[in-house]
């Protein structure tokens, strides 16, 4: 549901309300495995007459289950029982940017936000970064400064002999330097960190690469371009939880550092009609963030404390990886109305200490097709994901058993009828093939799903 109005040409405010939730019904699970999802977000913009800004306010909630139990144990009813397997994220945020149309300091922006679950796990996160710009006759050199703060604690370990306390504060720096030419752009430029923690990996002096190139060989047909690039990503329990929501409550929180990622591509347009991109890339990361398992403490017949504890539940490692990366993207506009495509991406992980790159894909597809005439429009996804790797750790007794998650195929169905300037009707046809793959080890996604509503624009 989304609203929106104005009082004069130079105003905008509104906002929006999702909700989206499943009963369960997974085959084959023996754990609830209903969720819910609610977001609210508002929203006010005003241009004047030397700048423009925007405010916005947000909550997001999300109900889920670890619900993911390894079929290599055999669980007995009194374990089950046992398992509380519900999991609830609360986040709440604010955000502001600026933008100035003539001015040294060109925009600016910051983002709070305040994430909480049910296990009474808190995490505190902001970020104020700014753009200044210098003109230096035809060129542009410009400089981006940010400001980084993030403090969270989880109640324990996953060992539960110690709580997990992080702070970390980030400052930034990156001057770059821009050239323009009738065929040619470069920007030359460096990332600069500064990284205050109280952990015992300490605080670190970064630097990056922030070189980028581009050259137009034929007009707008074929442009080649390369870079060398690189960066620090402060990592996040949120951060987490929206890339994988079943995670434990006990993570250990670190830096990643992307020393550098070096690529090579082109893209162009062919017949006037086909786009296409390719490019291949190498890369250096320290502290990669990988999803892996985190060991049973039951075999099946003991109970356990925390819903988490069975083997259902992800916690994350790190390693240094370097990454040999393909890419492409080709879409086709066979006419006004219908255009399709497909893209796809190859990696080859390097890793220093971690036996596989857990729960990641050596390859990912994607065929897309869309068609549009007048009032409705009908798509479809194709994808695919080859195999990825996990382990099963059980502690009594100590096993190890090496798990390898099948590569799935499947296909998606959107389509939307507009009634009229204010009401739509759409229907979702998801997971056609009807298979409970598994997207991350033991938990699977739901059969063939029907999802259909109306949709209503509303004028204040």
């Amino acid at each position: 549901l989304f609203a929106h109005s104005n009082t004069s040409n130079y105003n905008d405010f509104g906002g929006f309300v999702n909700f989206h939730s499943s009963g369960g019904g997974v085959e084959g699970v023996q754990l609830d495995d209903s969720f819910l999802k609610f977001g609210t977000d508002l929203y006010y913009k005003q241009t004047e007459r030397y700048f423009e800004w925007q405010a916005n306010v947000g909550f997001n909630r999300l109900s889920t289950n670890w619900y993911g139990l390894s079929d290599e144990i055999k669980f007995t009813n009194n374990t089950l029982e046992s398992i509380d397997e519900k999991q609830a994220y609360t986040d709440v945020y604010f955000g502001g940017d600026i933008e100035f149309f003539d001015a040294l300091v060109h925009k600016g922006n910051i983002n709070i936000s305040r994430f909480t679950d049910s296990e009474k796990s808190i995490e505190n996160y902001g970020i104020l970064s700014g753009t200044v710009d210098f003109p230096v006759g035809k060129e542009l050199m410009y400089s981006i400064i940010s400001l980084e703060f993030l403090n969270g604690k989880f109640e324990h370990n996953y060992a539960k002999d110690n709580d997990i306390n992080y702070t970390f504060f980030n400052v930034g720096f990156s001057p770059n330097f821009e050239i323009l030419r009738e065929n040619l752009s470069i920007n030359l430029g460096a990332k600069l960190y500064y990284s205050m923690t109280n952990s015992d990996i300490g605080s670190k002096f970064y630097y990056y690469p922030n070189v980028t190139a581009s050259y137009n060989i034929s007009g707008q047909a074929f442009v080649a371009y390369a870079g060398a690039i690189g960066d620090l990503t402060q990592n996040t329990y949120k951060d987490f939880v929206e890339e994988n929501p079943f995670v434990s409550p006990t993570l250990n929180m670190e830096r990643t550092s992307e020393q550098y990622n070096a690529y090579l591509g082109i893209k162009g347009l062919v017949l006037s009609n086909i786009r296409f991109n390719i490019k291949a890339a190498y890369g250096s990361e320290q502290n990669k963030a990988l999803f892996k398992l985190n060991p049973s403490k039951t075999n099946g017949t003991l109970t356990v404390d925390k819903g988490y504890e069975a083997g259902n539940s992800f916690q994350v490692v790190y390693d240094d990886v370097n990454t040999i990366r393909v890419d492409g993207e080709v879409i086709v506009d066979w006419s006004k109305e219908f255009k399709f495509g497909g893209n796809f991406e190859f990696n080859s992980y390097n890793l220093d200490t971690q036996a596989e790159a857990w729960n990641l894909p050596m390859i990912k597809a994607t065929l897309i097709t869309k068609y549009t005439r007048k009032k409705w429009n009908i798509g479809a996804d194709l994808f695919f994901a080859s195999d990825r790797k996990d382990d099963l750790i059980i502690e009594d007794p100590y096993s190890i058993v090496r798990i390898t998650n099948k590569s799935y195929f499947d296909i998606n169905i959107n389509g939307l009828y507009n009634l009229n300037d204010k009401f739509s009707i759409f229907v979702n046809l998801n997971n056609i093939l009807n298979s409970n793959y598994q997207e991350y080890t033991n938990f699977k996604v739901q059969g063939f799903q029907v999802f259909g509503g109306i949709k209503y624009k509303f004028d204040l």
